[in-house]
């Protein structure tokens, strides 16, 4: 498995799609969160915090890590290399783990050099260092699981077809139902009592949570349980050759 890992990331590393993805990423928060004179610009909020940061950040993943994901298993298919792939001396489940840490080790790639924006925002504090730095450090954890969350997602999606762009909109499409959803469905108040039960299935309420800086088990869970689901409907939908 961890040959498929390597493989995997060398496969990210030595193409564009990588660094694009990791460029891309930090260029869209660095222009708004820096440079661009909107709501988001760190410099005029006039605080010194991340929260802008983690406001546009999973918004950004809902297109970046289906671009991550699409190729993952569709392309496999699309070139015939699937079956070799699954009658390697593996697992489906080892092998969607592989893919999966492997997308994830993107996500990690792409976040790593936001940290210099905490540093710079720890600086720009009055006096140096004024900063929740709990709740930036629950932030990060929370957007390492929205990532993750988002990863399992799009493996599902590109295990549906062999078309990297159908693959791509269901990843976007899922994953965005999961993020805001919820919340959609909780502001319409339709359900009286069990509004803030349909609020807590969606994504979003448990990066708030973590936001706050508080690590609570029951967001962790929630975050591992949901990515087990998605990694299960994708063993699922590969067995599916099967039947």
């Amino acid at each position: 498995m961890l040959i498929l890992l390597k493989k995997e990331i060398n496969g990210f590393l030595s193409s564009l799609t990588g660094y694009i993805v990791i460029i891309i990423f930090l260029i869209i928060t660095g222009l708004f969160l820096w440079v661009l004179p909107i709501d988001f610009n760190i410099l005029d909020f006039g605080y010194a915090n991340l929260d802008s940061l983690f406001m546009l950040a999973p918004f950004v993943f809902l297109f970046l890590i289906p671009a991550i994901t699409m190729r993952m298993f569709s392309d496999e298919k699309k070139s015939g290399t699937i079956e070799i792939l699954l009658t390697q001396p593996l697992s489906d489940t080892q092998i969607i783990i592989a893919k999966f840490f492997a997308g994830l080790s993107l996500v990690i790639f792409s976040l790593l050099p936001t940290l210099i924006y905490f540093f710079s925002v720890y600086q720009l504090g009055f006096p140096p260092g004024n900063i929740d730095t709990g709740g930036t450090w629950g932030s990060f954890i929370g957007l390492f699981f929205l990532g993750a969350s988002f990863v399992s997602v799009g493996l599902f999606a590109s295990s549906l077809t062999d078309n990297q762009i159908v693959s791509f909109i269901i990843a976007i499409f899922l994953t965005g139902i999961a993020y805001m959803g919820f919340d959609i469905i909780y502001s319409f108040d339709l359900f009286g009592n069990i509004d803030l039960f349909i609020k807590s299935l969606g994504i979003n309420a448990h990066y708030i949570s973590m936001s706050r800086g508080v690590i609570d088990t029951r967001d962790i869970i929630y975050f591992i349980s949901f990515i087990a689901i998605f990694i299960l409907l994708t063993k699922i939908s590969l067995e599916s050759r099967k039947w």
